[in-house]
């Protein structure tokens, strides 16, 4: 795709742009990125944290939607579309190469968090293969954690093929079956006669104010739709960008809303709020719908389906935010030369490896941390918090693109961008701030522990370690770029 091409713009430029473009590219529909963007986005694993609103779920996901995935969407689309090399690339025009730095390796932390979550919900999951009790077992939750991400490790280290495909498949096994078999029996549920467990009046429309604490679970709304500047590198792919990159992120975010909306009622249906566990929710509803019908025999084989996509999804995610980082690093010496190694088949082992350690000892912490709940709850919102950090950087570095280079060729040009920018950043510093508040779902237990342990993980992990990468670097770490770390 030529810089040409990008710019042009008129019915007959366009034309020419696309015939030129054609023999060289191949096209994808509209449809199909909206399916695409839905896959990388939508998931259960959110569902019992929202559940806990009842009907107000409803108003929980759609505000998060509207002022933080649409901003992103669109933002990241005009990005994607006129500078190759995502956030990186992005930020270091917009801004500068320090910045840009600090938004790819916020980019690769989240992850240091995110895994320890993601893995504490397969624990939870896993237990009711087993035994319901171990989901609230701190101790079996550390070990899942451990053992399952140290295996992930290792099957990435080995370069091996085809493990993205378990997260398309995973879309269709562990997300949209499940869901909507736990909606189906949850709506059949209510048509035999038992009365929902949350009200579902009118009145809980909005969620009851408690003060600040009452809303801080929205944060994890802003975990559940990130991501979206990593679907937007496909704009160009479309024929008519302009037109149909908003009608795919429209169509994407009503099935994503419908994704999370629907299991997450269908969950306030069955169970009682206070009875609630945040990383196994989803199965305490499964087991008790079937349990209703006598079918509990089932329970099992759902928890078997969501466990599976959630090692695809991580296995298929584990090394993607640490090449990027590599390649940066190497291109501008960020990091030391030991953590720029390759293995024999081209992976960044001993970045993995690091990664792994940190992730072992906060793993650990599923032992120590008495609520299972509470420690799944507190690496969510750390993980939320260091991921902000680099979608700021995001609309603050767009804003500046348009106005230093308002004639660089662009794919496509997000409406009313500036104003764009401005809800995505007002949104963004928001949620930042208000994760910093223990939520009102945990009043027990010390605040000023609860916001050391936010704050050192997502501003010591977000910011402070960067900056020391960044002032202690050295011209001899730069290394020559190898031809197998290249980035799609």
């Amino acid at each position: 795709m030529t810089t040409a091409d990008l710019s042009a713009e008129g019915g007959g430029s366009r034309v020419r742009a696309a015939t030129s473009r054609a023999s060289t590219h191949q096209w994808i529909s509209w449809i199909a990125l909206a399916m695409m963007t839905t896959s990388s986005v939508a998931s259960l694993r959110a569902a019992p944290t929202m559940a806990v609103y009842g009907l107000a779920c409803v108003f929980l996901y759609l505000l998060p939607a509207i002022v933080f995935l649409l901003p992103t969407s669109l933002v990241s689309a005009e990005l994607a579309s006129g500078w190759e090399g995502g956030i990186y690339k992005w930020v270091s025009e917009g801004l500068s190469k320090p910045m840009g730095f600090l938004a790819v390796w916020c980019q690769f932390a989240m992850t240091i968090f995110y895994y320890p979550s993601l893995l504490g919900f397969v624990a939870s999951t896993l237990a009711y293969v087993f035994n319901p009790a171990l989901a609230s077992s701190g101790v079996w939750t550390a070990a899942v954690i451990i053992v399952v991400y140290w295996s992930g490790v290792w099957v990435s280290a080995r370069g091996t093929k085809g493990v993205a495909g378990l997260a398309s498949g995973g879309l269709i096994i562990g997300t949209l079956v499940p869901g909507v078999v736990l909606v189906l029996l949850g709506v059949v549920f209510l048509g035999q006669g038992n009365e929902s467990a949350a009200p579902m009046t009118s009145d809980h429309l909005l969620p009851a104010w408690a003060g600040l604490s009452s809303l801080v679970l929205i944060v994890n709304n802003f975990l559940s739709y990130s991501g979206m500047e990593m679907n937007a590198v496909h704009v160009g792919s479309l024929k008519n960008p302009a037109k149909e990159f908003p009608k795919a992120m429209f169509l994407a975010m009503g099935l994503v809303l419908t994704i999370f909306i629907l299991p997450a009622l269908a969950i306030a249906w069955i169970v009682p709020a206070e009875e609630l566990s945040l990383t196994a929710g989803v199965m305490q509803a499964f087991d008790a719908v079937f349990a209703n019908f006598g079918w509990q025999w089932l329970t099992p084989i759902v928890g078997i389906m969501l466990v599976t996509a959630s090692l695809g999804g991580m296995l298929t995610w584990l090394a993607g935010p640490s090449k990027g980082l590599l390649l940066i690093s190497r291109q501008e010496g960020y990091l030391p030369p030991f953590l720029q190694k390759l293995n024999k088949n081209g992976v960044q082992q001993n970045i993995l490896v690091v990664q792994g350690l940190v992730t072992t000892v906060i793993g650990l912490a599923y032992a120590l941390i008495p609520d299972v709940s509470s420690a799944y709850w507190i690496f969510s919102v750390i993980t939320t918090q260091v991921y902000l950090i680099m979608y700021l950087l995001m609309f603050v570095a767009a804003v500046q693109l348009r106005r230093k280079e308002p004639d660089h060729p662009r794919g496509y040009r997000a409406p009313m961008l500036v104003g764009l920018c401005g809800v995505g950043f007002a949104a963004s510093l928001a949620a930042l701030l208000v994760g910093f508040i223990p939520p009102s779902q945990f009043a027990s237990g010390s605040s000023g522990v609860y916001f050391l342990i936010v704050g050192g993980g997502a501003l010591g992990l977000g910011l402070l370690v960067p900056f020391l990468f960044y002032r202690f670097r050295k011209p001899s770490w730069k290394q020559p770029q190898p031809e197998e770390v290249v980035e799609s």
